[in-house]
């Protein structure tokens, strides 16, 4: 196909606005289908609880690709792995719509998940390598955008459908959606070749992507009637084996393609494992809240989906904050302090009667969205205050597949409470009550990744808020 030739600078342009809209889409997609769960299960003849294998099932090819996406992307060139990247995201969309069971549509989610986990990171490789640098920073806060925009619009979206429509509705649009991102990708968006990557750790990648979708799916696959409880468990029991295996593999590699090494970096470790406690517990919420508003307080989807935004708007607001929080209480105490309130802002999340006002409710979830984005915020910048620029890097991609199996992880965790729960009450189904101590379990979670903030030192991270200040 002949490319569109413009300026180099509206180029880079074009290319970033392409690269914008298909970030948005993959938002959206990532966070769209929770509120539809329980419309999902009436179709499925399946618990809508025993649904959350098709969120991990996402979220686990997130975590299992990522590592791929660098050496791809200098192998073949980032422009094609990005079209192949939606061309793999159009074809689960598709066959996600047109699924007719709960196994075929956990299948599905993966299919689409392994698109986008190569679409974002190489997207953001096409940016860096084609605009300028004076421009960069305000190419990157445009793909900001929808990160924020993409989780505030998704639970609308996939409310109002679930309720007006079909569920299967949001994964048809994402068809014409994406053929025209293809379309736009291959004409405007021009073809480098990076330096010459090297072998691949497939050894490394092969073991971690194994162990960590082996310990996810088998978790979410607890008591979900698609699979033998024995069969998952034992899943969890293999992964966690493959797990350590990796471990010990890595450190004897020389070249790895997740390196643990970082972790002997204080800042890094308390960022990271602290990060991944805190994620769980926090991470636990966009998936009980749509469900215990739905289940619990008898709201149709698209009321849900009115109330949980309220999270991703809250996190909107917490940019202005983030720096003069940092700069008034450092890293430590401010992530100390606040990974209190945030547990118990889940917590709170769990106490909501029938009778409760929904404006109450919009804005405890409201505020439990802010407190979560400005931790997350100070998370992912402390991360690379000890780590020279040259491994920025490889500390990325272990930061980012310890993000995505924590995510998994919460929603794992959280299905497992509310099912043991149920169990416990002698209840046919899951009801109020069992999401109150699946809450409660998460705040806790959140609480817990106080066990390695506090380990730091008082001024962790300093030189980089003196380096915001000027």
């Amino acid at each position: 196909m002949p490319r569109y030739r413009a300026s180099p600078g509206a180029e880079a342009w074009i290319s970033t606005l392409i690269i914008g809209c298909a970030f948005f889409m993959e938002a959206v997609d990532a966070n769209i289908i929770v509120t539809a769960l329980p419309s999902m299960g009436r179709d499925f003849a399946t618990d809508p609880v025993a649904l959350k294998i098709t969120v991990v099932s996402y979220v686990v090819s997130l975590g299992a690709f990522i590592p791929l996406c660098g050496w791809l992307a200098d192998r073949f060139s980032a422009r094609a792995v990005f079209c192949a990247a939606i061309g793999i995201f159009i074809f689960g969309s598709l066959i996600c719509a047109m699924s007719p069971s709960a196994q075929v549509f956990t299948f599905s989610r993966f299919v689409q998940g392994i698109g986008g986990a190569l679409m974002v990171p190489v997207g953001r490789i096409i940016v860096v390598r084609s605009v300028p640098k004076v421009q960069l920073v305000r190419a990157m806060n445009y793909l900001s955008l929808t990160w924020y925009v993409g989780p505030i619009v998704a639970p609308l979206l996939g409310g109002f459908i679930a309720t007006y429509l079909h569920w299967r509705v949001m994964f048809f649009i994402n068809v014409p959606v994406g053929v025209m991102g293809l379309y736009l990708s291959a004409r405007y968006i021009p073809s480098w070749n990076g330096p010459d990557p090297g072998p691949f750790d497939w050894i490394g990648a092969v073991l971690s992507a194994l162990g960590v979708t082996l310990v996810l799916l088998g978790l979410s696959l607890v008591d979900s009637r698609i699979v033998a409880d024995p069969t998952a468990w034992a899943m969890f029991a293999a992964g966690a084996c493959v797990v350590a295996l990796y471990v010990l593999y890595a450190r004897h590699a020389k070249h790895v393609v997740l390196d643990l090494r970082f972790f002997e970096t204080s800042t890094f470790r308390a960022s990271v494992l602290g990060g991944a406690l805190f994620r769980i517990g926090c991470g636990a919420v966009p998936f009980l809240l749509p469900l215990s508003l739905q289940i619990g307080l008898g709201m149709t989807a698209f009321q849900s989906g009115l109330i949980t935004c309220a999270s991703a708007l809250g996190s909107v607001f917490v940019r202005p904050f983030t720096a003069l929080a940092l700069r008034s209480l450092g890293f430590r105490d401010l992530m100390l302090y606040n990974a209190v309130l945030s547990g118990i802002a889940t917590i709170a999340c769990g106490m909501f009667l029938p009778g409760t006002a929904r404006a109450t409710i919009w804005l405890v979830v409201f505020v439990g969205g802010f407190l979560s984005a400005l931790q997350f915020s100070s998370l992912n910048s402390l991360i690379y205050a000890d780590i020279p620029a040259a491994d920025a890097g490889r500390a990325t991609s272990v930061g980012s597949v310890v993000q995505q199996v924590s995510l998994g992880l919460a929603v794992a965790v959280s299905g497992v409470v509310l099912q043991l729960s149920r169990a416990m009450h002698g209840h046919a189904t899951v009801s109020s009550s069992d999401f109150r101590l699946a809450f409660f379990v998460a705040g806790l979670l959140s609480f817990s990744s106080i066990s390695f903030i506090r380990r730091l030192s008082p001024n962790a991270g300093s030189d980089m808020i003196e380096a915001g200040k000027r």
